[in-house]
């Protein structure tokens, strides 16, 4: 019991996000209880505005819930600040965005620096020598002097998964990562999220698309702000929720 305990990476309980417009509630995530332990490859999958985006946004601590409890590695990070956010989404977040987010008058090598370079506790070398690592896992390191827009939008997405892993996150979120890709371009994106993880990656996935869904250990199905499924990917038996 306690190894499993150790394992456990992620921990929402009773969480709650309600946006307020006016006199409006408009309850976007309702009652979720979610484990993630160290290792696992989750898909987020549901309709559009069922709520899964803005889980994602919770788990990056880029939004705060209106109730509940998130803890992140045993610490509970619900009600921290701004500040405090920034420093641990830098420290121990990855982020794969759907519409790559790299910056187009940095080059490659640069992009994927960045993020680190808010560290402290990293020297310029370590940050120049985890760059020239990322690059090398995402078959890309012959382009780090490149623009971004001198890449396919494949590349540049590999280009934002060397960024994201980098810094040796704890867990992995990847939002839509193939949205803007085409089926090739996506499958090899694909591919590499399932070599990160056969490599001990954690990683978090919110897709709309079943085939990429399918890819992960388990998937998590919401509709209208609730989970109604949490089930392994290859069985039918339905985890009750």
């Amino acid at each position: 019991m306690q190894q499993q305990q150790n394992d456990t990476l992620v921990t929402l309980e009773s969480l709650e996000k309600v946006f307020y417009t006016d006199d409006v509630e408009t309850h976007a995530l309702s009652n979720i209880n979610i484990t993630i332990t160290k290792g696992e490859y989750i898909s987020i999958s549901g309709p559009s505005g069922c709520g899964k985006s803005t889980l994602l946004s919770i788990l990056g601590l880029l939004d705060t819930p209106t109730g509940g409890t998130y803890k992140l590695s045993s610490h509970d990070v619900t009600s921290l600040d701004k500040d405090q956010r920034a420093h641990i989404r830098n420290g121990k977040i990855g982020f794969i965005f759907q519409a790559f987010n790299l910056i187009s008058d940095l080059t490659v090598a640069e992009n994927v620096e960045l993020p680190l370079s808010y560290r402290t506790d990293i020297s310029k070398s370590e940050r120049q020598q985890m760059v020239k690592d990322a690059l090398t896992q995402v078959d890309m390191q012959h382009r780090a002097n490149h623009f971004p827009a001198q890449l396919s939008g494949g590349q540049q997405q590999r280009v934002a998964v060397a960024r994201a892993i980098a810094g040796k996150p704890d867990i992995l979120l990847a939002d839509e990562p193939t949205g803007n890709l085409d089926s090739k371009n996506a499958n090899a994106v694909m591919e590499l999220l399932d070599k990160l993880h056969a490599n001990g990656a954690t990683i978090c996935m919110v897709t709309h698309d079943p085939r990429s869904a399918s890819r992960a250990d388990r998937i998590i199905e919401i509709f209208d702000g609730k989970v109604v499924a949490d089930r392994a990917s290859e069985s039918t038996n339905a985890i009750a929720v």
